[in-house]
């Protein structure tokens, strides 16, 4: 059995939670429903949830102001949140639970089915620390990302990452450190949030990093030579779009 508690300070999403968290059954219970970080930290300390459901934003603060006041986080965090583009794309860089208003209730069952089959709340904890970091530096700094693997998350800052190529399912991923790293999920999950951080698709298999292309060879399609040394062919369809991201 999960306790939960709620924090969120629209009248209407406490109630759609609630209603959620009745129809799940038995595995679930409700022991707080809380509109403030102030309440919200008097309610982890009281009940001593497994999870809570915490909107980002809340009465001029933020789900992340409560954390930070928190000295251990030993429970899961599902944010909730109406869509915002810049708060998505951080939660899928820290391979995040997130669950988007008004919230559907599939999406609901499976976020409580996986959190019942976690085990590790190390990592959860350090992908939180990931999320705030990058929820922080939304304007300026290094974003980092949770990488995860068959068994577990390795964490890069997004700079560091030269390429990544894909392996039917799987995702090799290179970076500085000269290691390879085989994600359990696939390219095109890589690329829908690397997208736009100076990554390009060069070919159907091969998502690089422009910062880590030190040379471009010309011909019919053409091929990149890497910072690690890789030679990557260019499709031909994809050609010329790359070449501007590199004209004045």
């Amino acid at each position: 059995m999960m306790k939960a508690v709620i924090v969120d300070d629209e009248k209407h999403c406490q109630d759609a939670l609630i209603q959620l968290v009745s129809q799940y059954g038995s595995g679930i219970q409700l022991v707080g429903v809380v509109a403030s970080v102030t309440e919200a930290k008097a309610a982890i300390y009281t009940h001593e949830p497994d999870v809570i459901f915490l909107d980002v934003h809340l009465n001029g603060e933020t789900g992340f102001d409560l954390l930070k006041e928190l000295a251990h986080i030993d429970f899961y965090v599902v944010f909730t949140t109406a869509f915002e583009e810049y708060a998505v794309k951080a939660f899928k860089f820290s391979a995040f639970d997130y669950l988007l208003k008004p919230i559907d209730p599939d999406e609901f069952k499976e976020t409580v089915e996986r959190l019942m089959n976690k085990q590790n709340k190390d990592s959860h904890a350090k992908r939180l620390e990931v999320l705030v970091h990058n929820f922080e530096n939304k304007v300026v700094g290094v974003k980092k990302i949770a990488i995860p693997t068959l068994k577990d998350y390795i964490f890069l800052n997004v700079p560091e990452i030269i390429r990544c190529e894909s392996d039917g399912n799987y995702t090799n991923i290179f970076s500085v450190h000269g290691k390879r790293l085989t994600s359990s999920k696939t390219l095109k999950y890589f690329e829908g949030f690397l997208n736009g951080n100076h990554f390009f698709r060069i070919h159907k298999s091969h998502f690089v990093n422009l910062s880590h292309v030190e040379k471009y060879i010309k011909g019919k399609g053409g091929y990149v030579v890497m910072s690690d040394g890789a030679k990557i062919e260019v499709a031909v369809r994809r050609k010329e779009e790359f070449l501007k991201h590199f004209s004045s």
